[in-house]
This record gives structure tokens, C-alpha cells and sequence, in this order.
């Protein structure tokens, strides 16, 4: 009862009578083939084959030649409704008794009325086609309880199997059946003790919870909206004071943070350093000792040519002793 896409391929029961109810616009003609293919379920070469002596007025039923029986005169007889027996009736009558055939169209234009009322319908997918007519027809008989063998016969299939796959299809019962496990309570709650006033309560308590939210929301929107209004009219005062203690928080923090993280932006580290190079470099540089203004790292106790070297304290130059 589904394609390869999981789409359904018959037409429901409103389905149906949408399309029949459209169908009533057009010609007679037109109306009679679309209402015999939803009353009867048979194929459209079924219904084309069907004349004004296929109808037993009577006994309320269509007699219908199987034509999937090859090289066989198979009939089956399908129920018809007193409204649909009206109408055929009357039609029959109007029309010329020369003409036993009630329809002559090609196979192919019967196909493309009845697509033609589907489209007008607003019925498209792949059930829109005579074929979903006959498929709903048997989902309708097995919902409705008709049992199966009275559905295989009024279908004209050969093996029970292929009606076994209508009752697939989830109907009103299994729906009635289903409802009685819903949260919502909904068709089943009167068949369980107290699920009537359980459904009440949690309905209540949910309407409450809802309730409570949407008041918290629209406060906090209100609120929040109120502070924008706020913040739009009144806005801070901006004085000089103010913009000199902001820009020197900033530079302070800027300061600090370089301190801890970069020892390049730090002068009194630079100083230092510059110093410290500049003593190594004097210290190293021996241009500058015979002038006397680096002391010579030698020691003041060692002794040269029987002297003694001292370095005076004040001048630093090395005198002999002794």
C-alpha cells in the first residue's frame, strides 16, 4: 500500500468523496465513469466494458467481466448504493436506446478525465490516479469490516494474499484503539478509572506552567526594554575628570602588563642594562688604562722587579713600594 518512497498510493475516504463531489461539475458523462470507479473499485477498462445491461436494476448490483482472465468469461457482481442505482437509472434512460455501450473513450481518455478531476481536486501524488481509486476501495471495505472474502470477490483477485494487503493500511479502529494510550487522554480516557481527571489535572498543571512562563518572558522583555529606554534618555555624565581617570587606568594597566610579560618596555630595566654594558665595555677597553681611568685588575700584592704594585686609592695608578 506504499511505493519505495513510503508514500501511500489509495485515496482516503474524504479523498474520495472530494473527488466525487468535483466530479459532479463536470458532464454526466464524466460524473457517471468517476462515481463508478470509487463505488465499485473496478479498472478502467472494467468500466469501459460495462452497457446498460451490465446494471441489474433489481438486485442493486453491477455485473462486471473479469478481463485479467484470459481465454475465460469470469463475472463478478459488485453492491451498488440506492443513490448511485438513482442516478445510473436516470441516465440510462436519457440517453439513445441504440447506444448499449455507456462509454465510448479510449482507454487512455478515461485515464486523463479521471486524472483531470484528480488535479482539479487538488489530489496529487502517486495515489491520484484511477488505480488509488480501486486501492482505497478496498482499504474503505476492510475498514468498514466487510470481510475478506467478500472483498477479494468484489476486487476480482485470484489470490486471497493480494486482499490481505488493504487491511495494512491503519483505519479508524486501530486509531479508537491506539487513543487509548495517548498523554492527552483523547478517545480513551473515559475507559480507564480516573484518567479523565488525570488528563484535567496535567492539562491544568500545563496551562499553568505555560502561563508562568509567558509572564516571566514578557517581564524580562518588558524590563529589558524599559532599561534600553533608560539607557537611551539618560545618558551618563562625561566630564574632563572622568576621561583623565579612564585614560590612566588604561595606561596604567597598560604599563603593568608589559612590565610582568616584556622587560623591553621596562626603563629602569633598560638603564640598568645600558649601564651594565657600558661598564663592561670601559673595563674592557685598555685605551683608557694608561690615562688612568680604569684601575688595572692586578692584583695589589703581586710583586714585579722586587716592587710591590699598589694601586693608589685616589688617582688609580699603580706605584712601586719597597
Amino acid at each position: 500500500m506504499y511505493n519505495t518512497n513510503g508514500k501511500r498510493k489509495y485515496l482516503t475516504e474524504s479523498e474520495t468523496m472530494d473527488f466525487v463531489r468535483l466530479a459532479k461539475q463536470k458532464n454526466k458523462d464524466v460524473y457517471a465513469f468517476c462515481w463508478m470507479l470509487a463505488e465499485t473499485g473496478c479498472r478502467i477498462s472494467e468500466a469501459l466494458s460495462v452497457n446498460s445491461q451490465s446494471i441489474d436494476f433489481q438486485s442493486g448490483t453491477l455485473i462486471i467481466k473479469c478481463l485479467k482472465k484470459r481465454g475465460k468469461s469470469v463475472y463478478r457482481e459488485v453492491p451498488l448504493s440506492e443513490e448511485f442505482l438513482r442516478f445510473m437509472k436516470k441516465w440510462i434512460n436519457s440517453k439513445s436506446s441504440s447506444e448499449s455501450d455507456l462509454w465510448t473513450w479510449s482507454r487512455m481518455t478515461a485515464y486523463r478525465r479521471v486524472c483531470e478531476v484528480m488535479v482539479e481536486a487538488g489530489l496529487t501524488g502517486d495515489y491520484a490516479t484511477p488505480r488509488g481509486l480501486r486501492h482505497g476501495f478496498g482499504v474503505r471495505a476492510i475498514q468498514s469490516g466487510v470481510p475478506l472474502n467478500l472483498v477479494q470477490r468484489w476486487l476480482g483477485h485470484a489470490d486471497m494474499k493480494t486482499t490481505a494487503i488493504y487491511a495494512s493500511a491503519s483505519g479508524p479502529e486501530e486509531r479508537q484503539i491506539a487513543a487509548r494510550m495517548w498523554l492527552d487522554g483523547k478517545g480513551g480516557a473515559g475507559a480507564v478509572p480516573g484518567a479523565e481527571r488525570a488528563r484535567r489535572e496535567n492539562k491544568t498543571e500545563s496551562d499553568e506552567w505555560l502561563e508562568s512562563k509567558d509572564s516571566v518572558k514578557n517581564v524580562s522583555d518588558e524590563r529589558r526594554a524599559t532599561g534600553a529606554r533608560t539607557d537611551a534618555a539618560e545618558p551618563p555624565p562625561w566630564t574632563l575628570r572622568s576621561a583623565a581617570r579612564l585614560i590612566y587606568c588604561h595606561l596604567l594597566r597598560y604599563w603593568l602588563f608589559c612590565n610582568a610579560n616584556f622587560h623591553c618596555f621596562s626603563w629602569t630595566y633598560l638603564a640598568s642594562r645600558e649601564v651594565s654594558r657600558l661598564r663592561s665595555l670601559l673595563s674592557r677597553t685598555a685605551v683608557f688604562r694608561p690615562f688612568g681611568l680604569i684601575a688595572d685588575p692586578v692584583p695589589s700584592d703581586l710583586k714585579l722587579c722586587n716592587r710591590t704594585i699598589v694601586a693608589d686609592q685616589h688617582s688609580g695608578r699603580r706605584v712601586g713600594s719597597g
